[in-house]
């Protein structure tokens, strides 16, 4: 059991993918919406490909800006840490690895004693990683989404539908994984498997990365049986032995770790159907079918020409707070409480939490 103490942080909105699954962290795509206003958000595609796939339901009310690595920034990680209790930042877009200063940011957050990490596609990482890795960088989380360029192709929008494209673009994940293995930077590959024709790709991943990262199975996150039924048949089919579950206290983040028979590991991540007793209670997609996340946990964001925003869900963004109403607000302490209550209460069940770090 491991304890929730991460702040996600949506530090960039910019993509050189164009996934038709992608939630973009909840917010509108910047660069389609310029100059609209809450209400009049498209959730794509637009000109740039992209879309977020929530947003016609989630209420979102401000487009997201980059945030600067700067004092504002060391400023609203420390509102945050001093209000719940936070171990981790996990970087977020977007496509971290796009942003002109992440060694910066990367600096601010170690300095004030947060382990950083980070999710990324690949694209960029060999050209940061070196410099990243020496300002404190952790972990890279790859989100793999095709294993041959027809398979990339295959998710991306019109516009960047081509398989050329899809080859640089695997090109550059391979080279990501290179770079952070020469770096000391752990990196796992996630690849989401929504059915059963996705088994091959997740099989070919194990093959191809499995030696130089921890490959992790995520189960789709709207799941109707299938991918957790994929998840079993790529257990099966390897003949992996379960030793491990994992279970994030206070978030709905839950992992099984599976041992290979040459002694490497496989992970299958799942959703817990977790929720916050009082906001959550009467939410429209509180039910088994509508809420696909739960309460996975807290995300940082900064609003375009305002102030750093803070969610607790991307399927409702109506519910963020600017960072000084969180901080003292009942919702911030209703997580601090849902976190500790979580902790105890699962640590009863299944014994001493795990380490955080």
């Amino acid at each position: 059991m491991v304890p929730d103490r991460t702040l996600r942080v949506k530090i960039i909105d910019a993509c050189g993918l164009a996934c038709t699954f992608c939630h973009n962290e909840g917010t509108p795509v910047a660069a389609d919406n310029h100059g609209r206003q809450a209400g009049e958000f498209a959730g794509g595609p637009g000109r740039s490909g992209r879309v977020s796939l929530y947003l016609r339901t989630n209420g979102a009310g401000f487009l997201p800006e980059r945030i600067n690595a700067d004092a504002e920034f060391a400023l609203a990680l420390a509102a945050v840490r001093g209000s719940l209790p936070t171990n981790e930042v996990h970087f977020t877009g977007g496509e971290p690895t796009l942003h002109p200063d992440l060694p910066g940011l990367i600096t601010i957050a170690r300095r004030l004693g947060l382990t950083v990490g980070l999710t990324s596609n690949g694209e960029n990482g060999a050209a940061v990683i070196p410099d990243c890795a020496a300002a404190g960088l952790d972990r890279i989380n790859l989100s793999v989404f095709g294993t041959t360029p027809g398979e990339l192709a295959a998710v991306q929008g019109a516009r960047l539908a081509s398989p050329k494209l899809a080859e640089r673009k695997l090109a550059a994940l391979g080279a990501t994984i290179e770079t952070a293995a020469r770096h000391g930077v752990k990196v796992s590959a996630n690849i989401v498997i929504p059915d059963s024709t996705h088994v091959r790709r997740v099989l070919r991943i194990i093959e191809e990365y499995g030696h130089a990262v921890v490959v992790r199975m995520l189960v789709s996150l709207e799941d109707d049986g299938a991918s957790l039924l994929a998840m079993r048949d790529v257990v099966d089919h390897l003949s992996a032995v379960p030793v491990q579950r994992i279970i994030t206290a206070g978030g709905s983040d839950q992992r099984t770790r599976f041992r290979l028979p040459d002694g490497r590991s496989l992970y299958a991540k799942s959703i817990r159907p977790v929720r916050l007793p009082d906001t959550c209670a009467g939410c429209r997609f509180n039910n088994d079918h509508d809420c696909h996340e739960g309460f996975y946990g807290v995300r940082l964001y900064k609003a375009q020409g305002g102030p750093f925003m803070v969610g607790v869900c991307i399927q409702r963004m109506d519910l963020c707070l600017s960072l000084g109403e969180f901080v003292m607000s009942r919702r911030c302490g209703e997580v601090a409480v849902f976190r500790d209550d979580e902790t105890a209460r699962l640590t009863a069940l299944y014994g001493v939490p795990l380490p955080t770090a």
